[in-house]
This record gives structure tokens, C-alpha cells and sequence, in this order.
């Protein structure tokens, strides 16, 4: 699990210095909101993704569900930042369904992560 945990906080990384790029781009070449919506979904959920994935190395038996929504979480958000992206830089849209899926998925993620979270809490509490 700690190589997956590793791995994804790599990627996370990755996907965060994009939208440090991209913030920049909006800030000094591209006028098109899109753009900052892209960067600033990129970076908020990067820095989760990379929370999470420290998170899950803590020992706790829900890893792999800290580690699934993560996974989940990254993938969403490179799906909906991508199509934000592709739709700025080459003025049209790749896959339609990108946007909405991508956003699903994250806000899925965002809730599967909750769910792991309190189940660690509980876990610990009954620990004690």
C-alpha cells in the first residue's frame, strides 16, 4: 500500500505543478476563465489527493478506501481540468463527458474520502 500511497502523491505533484502553470498562463497570456477554473481544480485537489495518500500511511485498516477515493479523486480531476484545458488551448472540446464525469467523480471522492476519514475516527476511538 505504501507504494501506491507514494506513487499517487507523485502524480498529485505532477497534476499540481500543471495548474501552477496553467495559473500562471491565466495570469499573464489567456484571458479565458476556464483556464483559472482548470489550474485552481487542479491544485485544491492535488493537495487532497497528496493529504490522503499521507493520510493512508498512518496504519489505519481503511487504507486502501483512503487510498481508492485518492486514486478516484486525481482521476476526476485530470478528467475535468483536461477537458477545461483542451477546450482553451486547441478551441474545442476532446471528449464531451469529460467535464461532468470528472466532476462527478471527484465529488464522489470528496465523499468516499469523508466516509474513510470517520471510519478511521471510529476505529481509533474504539481502539483506546
Amino acid at each position: 500500500m505504501a507504494k501506491w500511497a507514494y506513487t499517487l502523491a507523485g502524480l498529485a505533484a505532477l497534476a499540481g505543478a500543471v495548474g501552477i502553470m496553467e495559473l500562471a498562463a491565466a495570469a499573464h497570456l489567456i484571458s479565458d476563465p476556464l483556464l483559472k477554473t482548470s489550474a485552481d481544480f487542479l491544485l485544491v485537489n492535488a493537495a487532497a489527493v497528496i493529504a490522503l495518500s499521507a493520510l493512508s500511511l498512518v496504519g489505519a485498516r481503511r487504507t486502501s478506501w483512503l487510498l481508492l477515493a485518492a486514486t478516484t479523486l486525481l482521476c476526476g480531476s485530470l478528467l475535468f481540468a483536461g477537458e477545461l484545458s483542451a477546450h482553451v488551448f486547441l478551441g474545442r472540446r476532446i471528449l464531451p463527458l469529460a467535464a461532468p464525469i470528472g466532476g462527478a467523480m471527484t465529488i464522489v471522492s470528496w465523499m468516499a474520502s469523508a466516509i474513510a476519514a470517520f471510519a478511521c475516527a471510529f476505529e481509533a476511538r474504539t481502539q483506546k
